[in-house]
Formats: C-alpha cells, sequence, structure tokens
C-alpha cells in the first residue's frame, strides 16, 4: 500500500453487520487503518442506497446506521484514524450522480451482473425502482468523490467498480483529467471472498436469516454452528467426507489459524490435517462444528465486548458521525468544484468567462 492512497469502502444499514462483512472487508479495513500506510481512509454507511430499495420503509434504514456505526467501532475501526460518515448527508454525492447519468446507458446498467443478480434476488423484475437500477452511478459518485485509489470490498463487488472505472474514463475523456480511476482490493484469503451462509447458500444475508452477526451471542453463535450445513452425504461418523462446499470447512477456512488447534483441538497441528482425516472418514460433523464454535467465539467475543462499551454512549457515536460527515463534506465538495470547472459550468468562479463575455458583447 502506497502512502498516497485514499480507501473508501462502506456498507448498507439495513441491519447489523454479519460475519460475511468481516471476513469479506472489515476486517481488511481495520488491518489497512492500523498500518496508517494511506493518505486517507473513508468509511461510510450508505443510507442513501439502502432507500433505493427500502423507500416505504425509512424507519428500517434509520433505525441501522446507528447499529452499522456501533458494529464499525466495535470491530476496531478508529475515528481518529478513519472518517466515518453518513452517505445522505453529503449532497455532493447527489450532484455528482446527476452528472455521471449522462455517461452511462441504460443497456450498460442491464448488463451489471451485480444489478442484475440484486434485481433477481429481490424479485423486482419489471417493478425496478429508478434508483436501485442506477445504483452503480450513484456508487461510482461516492468513489470519486473522495478521490479513492482503493476500495477494499468483497469480489462481488468487482462489477461495481469496473463500471465505476468506466465512468472515470468517460468523464476524464470528455472533459479532461479530473477523476481517480479506483482499483479494487480483494481478501487475501480466497475463502474470504464471498462467505457463504449457514444454510450452504452461495450468499450470507440478511433477508435469507442465514448469518451470523458479529453481535450475536454466545449461545445464538452456537446455535447457528451446530445447525450448519455441512456434506449431506456425510451420514455417519465412519464416511469420508467432503470439504468442498462443506460450509463448516469454508468457515474454518476464513478464520481459523494454526494456533486454535493448540487450544481447542490439539490431536490436529493444522487445518490440513483435520480436512484429511474428515475425508478419508472417522470424523463427525459435531466435533469439526465444536471446534469452529471455539474459533468463532474467540474472534467474536472481544467484539461483543466493545460493542457493549459502545452502547453505553450513544449520543457520543452521533457526535463521531457529525464530524466525520463535516470533513467528508469538504472533501466532497472539493471535488464537486474541480468536476465543475472541468464541465465548465462553474459560472460564476470562471473570471475568464466573465471577461470574455464582456468582450463579447462590447463588440457588437
Amino acid at each position: 500500500m502506497k502512502k498516497e492512497n485514499i480507501i473508501l469502502t462502506g456498507d448498507r444499514p439495513t441491519g447489523k453487520l454479519h460475519i460475511g462483512h468481516y471476513a469479506g472487508s472489515l476486517r481488511r479495513r481495520v488491518e489497512l487503518q492500523d498500518t496508517g500506510d494511506y493518505k486517507d481512509m473513508f468509511i461510510f454507511i450508505a443510507d442513501a442506497q439502502a432507500l433505493t430499495d427500502n423507500m416505504e420503509n425509512p424507519e428500517k434504514v434509520r433505525q441501522n446506521v446507528i447499529e452499522v456505526a456501533l458494529d464499525y467501532l466495535a470491530c476496531g475501526l478508529d475515528p481518529m484514524k478513519s472518517t466515518i460518515f453518513i452517505q445522505s448527508q453529503i449532497p455532493e454525492l447527489c450532484e455528482l450522480s446527476f452528472y455521471f447519468m449522462n455517461l452511462v446507458t441504460v443497456s450498460r446498467l442491464q448488463r451489471n451482473p451485480t444489478v442484475k443478480t440484486e434485481i433477481q434476488m429481490r424479485n423486482f423484475e419489471t417493478s425496478i425502482p429508478v434508483g436501485f437500477f442506477a445504483y452503480p452511478i450513484s456508487q461510482a459518485a461516492d468513489i470519486t468523490a473522495f478521490k479513492a485509489t482503493t476500495v477494499p470490498v468483497g469480489e462481488d463487488q468487482e462489477p461495481m467498480l469496473e463500471q465505476a472505472r468506466e465512468i472515470v474514463r468517460r468523464f476524464n475523456s470528455i472533459y479532461g483529467e479530473t477523476l481517480v480511476e479506483p482499483e479494487i482490493l480483494l481478501p487475501d484469503n480466497a475463502a474470504c471472498l464471498r462467505l457463504p451462509g449457514t444454510d450452504g447458500k452461495s450468499k450470507m444475508s440478511k433477508s435469507l436469516g442465514n448469518c451470523i452477526y458479529l453481535s450475536d451471542p454466545a449461545d445464538q453463535v452456537q446455535k447457528k454452528i451446530r445447525s450448519m450445513f455441512t456434506d449431506p452425504d456425510h451420514l455417519h461418523v465412519q464416511d469420508p467426507g467432503k470439504v468442498e462446499g462443506n460450509t463448516v470447512f469454508t468457515y474454518l477456512d476464513a478464520f481459523c489459524r494454526n494456533e486454535h488447534f493448540g487450544h481447542y483441538l490439539p490431536e490436529y497441528q493444522n487445518l490440513d490435517e483435520l480436512k484429511a482425516h474428515y475425508m478419508r472418514g472417522g470424523l463427525g460433523d459435531m466435533k469439526v462444528k465444536n471446534f469452529l464454535n471455539s474459533v468463532m467465539q474467540e474472534t467474536l467475543e472481544p467484539i461483543r465486548m466493545r460493542r457493549k462499551e459502545y452502547e453505553k454512549d450513544i449520543p457520543a457515536i452521533y457526535e463521531m458521525l457529525r464530524k466525520g460527515c463535516e470533513k467528508a463534506r469538504e472533501t466532497a465538495a472539493a471535488t464537486l468544484d474541480e468536476v465543475r470547472r472541468s464541465m465548465k459550468i462553474n459560472y460564476f468562479n470562471d473570471a475568464e468567462l466573465i471577461a470574455e463575455q464582456i468582450e463579447r458583447f462590447s463588440k457588437e
């Protein structure tokens, strides 16, 4: 990571954050933040984007803004090192989105794989809200407003980043070099690219009810792990089992470290040994699930404890968000000034334009 890099990423406040968010992006954000090896780091709560498919239920979004803020802080994000803000409080993003709409065709939006998947998942079909359909454009505005060079997200967001890059290239080709082309930063661990739901479905989703939330109490985490999808053909302990597509082992790939075996399962040296035993037979699902539960409890307990502390002073959380919004708006406004200048719509700040018009009309 280069010192001049600017990092931007965020989450929709449609519920508490889950371990898919943590494995896919949150954990990496904290690591990046703590290195200090960047120019600026902006992390936003995407409430305006959440309203694109929750317009009739604004209270859901309103209530979950604080939930996401608490999860951010509980995971270790530090407002002294990162600017945490609320998307809707930065009106410059709306203006940028409006200009970017002229750079993208309807057919291009329709080809965006992420948009297609999300539309299908929400059963929008022909009743697609325009705001939801165009959210790749809004996302491009979010990224470019802060001149982000690096966006740490899961692989499902790659089509969105590519759309943002296209918008940047088109804008710069028409109006001159103004905007910065962002790059995606994927998790190092392949298992974290897209953590499946506890039911084995490819996407962990609040709406599908297959999540382990960062704030889940210990007994709830244990219950969810014990009901987790494994290998449906592994009916008896002695049967050989599959680890590919086995949710329990995917979660272990994402969260397990070698030292966990010494603490919780000392008969194995590492995950490869555990997998080998499972594949040749003689290892029951419940033993593996109990090990995963120990790993997850160790991971989540510090997060739960920090969250309980932050919950004691909610006004301080809102004050932190207010200050973050002030800094974010100042940055976005500076970018918007450059955009207006490049597009030649900065009428009242363009002394050269006024001088040209004076000369033009004085000759008539």
